[in-house]
């Protein structure tokens, strides 16, 4: 069981350290490139904190484990959500502006309740894998025009609040316009350096938490909805603390909501186009409805008074640990 445990940190370890490596070699290459910030901001940044579930998700399909696959996906949306949220809004009350919520947070919705809908009658195969990709890009095309058109506006979607929460936890992400025309071979270095760590710590990870289910003789779905959830949304979770510490609690909401539609969209679309999966009947059952019915809670919190408080933070914290009393076996 220690060497389990091991694996699991150490392939956690990997998986964080590479994603940042990742987006900090692409990042510089983009810039030298002279690839435009807000280019930058809403797809190399956006997508590499998210290259931890990606490559986990990939990994644990290709491994014959559809448990931790799935799990991954529908427990790190969940996560975000009762979790992260919760705890960013206990640390400094939430601000929601109307754009992240009037457009991204249906998005959000219409994609968790998408996934839960097909988990029913269709597995995760190519042909949904596609559609959630192209879906994905025409939101991310859509964003851009809209952000491009509105850059100088006090209102942002989600897509540009992941990014600044992104960059406001590392200062070395934002784009430095002086690098711009300079040598791409270190920046390519790192970025590939950051590759290589991501997956080889996806499967150590996946081999780590397949045989962590097996000792306690529990499913993987499980192990793959919190232990692996929870490990791979550490990203997300630094970036909104350090958003809420900064006192820029309005960006933490897009951070959420934009690293679950990509969690959906883009994990689950592109783990269906390269390694098509079962959803596993227990969890399309009561996961799946259970990310949709939090999805909907957050959505309830914010429309309120467009803020997230300190006690609805506690009630969402308090929601995660029911569900991972429920969801854990005696």
């Amino acid at each position: 069981m220690t060497t389990t445990l091991l694996l699991v940190a150490t392939g956690l370890v990997l998986l964080v350290l590479g994603g940042d490596l990742l987006v900090r070699g692409s990042v510089k290459a983009a810039t030298r490139l002279g690839v435009s910030p807000l280019v930058i901001g809403l797809t190399l940044v956006g997508f590499g904190t998210s290259t931890p579930e990606l490559v986990t998700s990939v990994q644990a399909s290709l491994a014959g484990a559809p448990g931790i696959a799935i799990g991954n996906i529908v427990g790190s949306n969940i996560a975000n959500i009762l979790l992260i949220l919760g705890i960013s809004a206990l640390i400094a009350p939430i601000a929601i502006d109307s754009r992240a919520l009037r457009r991204d947070g249906v998005v959000a919705l219409a994609a968790a309740i998408a996934f839960a809908a097909l988990a029913f009658v269709w597995p995760l195969d190519r042909v949904v894998g596609a559609v959630f990709v192209v879906g994905l890009a025409v939101y991310i095309f859509t964003a851009f025009r809209q952000e491009r058109a509105v850059v100088a506006a006090p209102e942002h979607g989600a897509l540009y609040d992941k990014a600044v929460a992104t960059q406001g936890a590392d200062e070395a992400l934002v784009p430095d316009p002086a690098e711009k025309g300079g040598s791409l071979v270190w920046p390519i270095l790192l970025a590939l350096a950051g590759l290589v760590l991501v997956v080889g710590g996806g499967k150590l990870l996946v081999d780590g938490a397949t045989e962590l289910a097996r000792g306690l003789g529990i499913s993987e779905a499980v192990i793959g909805l919190t232990v692996v959830a929870v490990g791979t949304s550490l990203p997300e979770l630094v970036t909104s603390v350090v958003a809420a510490l900064r006192r820029q609690a309005d960006v933490a909401f897009g951070n959420i909501v934009g690293s679950n539609i990509y969690n959906i969209l883009g994990i689950g679309g592109v783990t269906g186009l390269i390694a098509p999966v079962d959803i596993p009947v227990e969890i399309a059952r009561f996961d799946a409805p259970i990310m949709v019915g939090v999805t909907l809670l957050m959505l309830l919190f914010a429309f309120t008074s467009r803020r997230i408080v300190r006690w609805e933070g506690a009630v969402l914290i308090a929601g995660y640990v029911a569900y991972v009393w429920l969801l854990w076996p005696a």
